[in-house]
């Protein structure tokens, strides 16, 4: 530091001003090595690339409505399964053949089946699109999906269901909104 006189102000010089800034700033690079991780929950493991792609692929949009596509699947299939044992028989009068219940027990399982594989994928699809745009991962993603989902559903029976439908779920998703908020 460089000083005058007594009487005049304290003056820094360029290479000062630099070492000054390097004290308090730093090296502005950052050594993996360095990191300090603290280990009150136990041992902690860095993540490798490899590691972290893997899990970028589990955490996909795709990944997500392929897998609730495959579970919806399961999921109705059981149910159909358990719908068409428990239903009535079919209108025709006569005893039917083990072979005819087994055919329509099929039918039954497999649109079951078909029908849950379909609203899952769909539900996934719009929540993962949703929750991307938005930013959030919070329960409105869900309710929103729901919505879009209910709509698109309700579209399948005509233009007039399908627009009741959005909007009958959306005034539900709003009085859930507003009672969430209103506590």
């Amino acid at each position: 530091m460089s000083v005058s006189n007594e009487g005049e102000k304290r003056k820094l010089s360029n290479e000062d001003w630099i070492n000054l800034t390097n004290f308090f700033v730093g090296n502005n690079t950052r050594y993996r090595e360095n990191i300090v991780i603290p280990k009150n929950l136990g041992p902690i493991k860095v993540k490798t690339d490899e590691e972290k792609m893997v899990e970028a692929a589990f955490e996909s949009c795709a990944f997500k409505s392929f897998m609730s596509c495959v579970i919806g699947y399961g999921l109705g299939a059981a149910i159909g399964l358990f719908s068409s044992s428990m239903g009535p028989p079919s209108v025709e009068i006569e005893q039917q053949t083990a072979k005819q219940v087994f055919k329509e027990m099929k039918t039954t399982t497999l649109s079951y089946a078909k029908n849950f594989a379909l609203i899952g994928l769909m539900f996934s699809a719009i929540e993962c699109t949703i929750e991307s745009a938005r930013g959030k991962s919070d329960w409105k993603n869900g309710t929103y999906a729901g919505g879009v989902t209910g709509g698109l559903i309700g579209l399948r029976a005509g233009i007039k269901a399908g627009i009741f439908g959005a909007a009958g779920f959306a005034a539900f998703s709003t009085a859930i909104d507003y009672y969430m908020h209103s506590r």
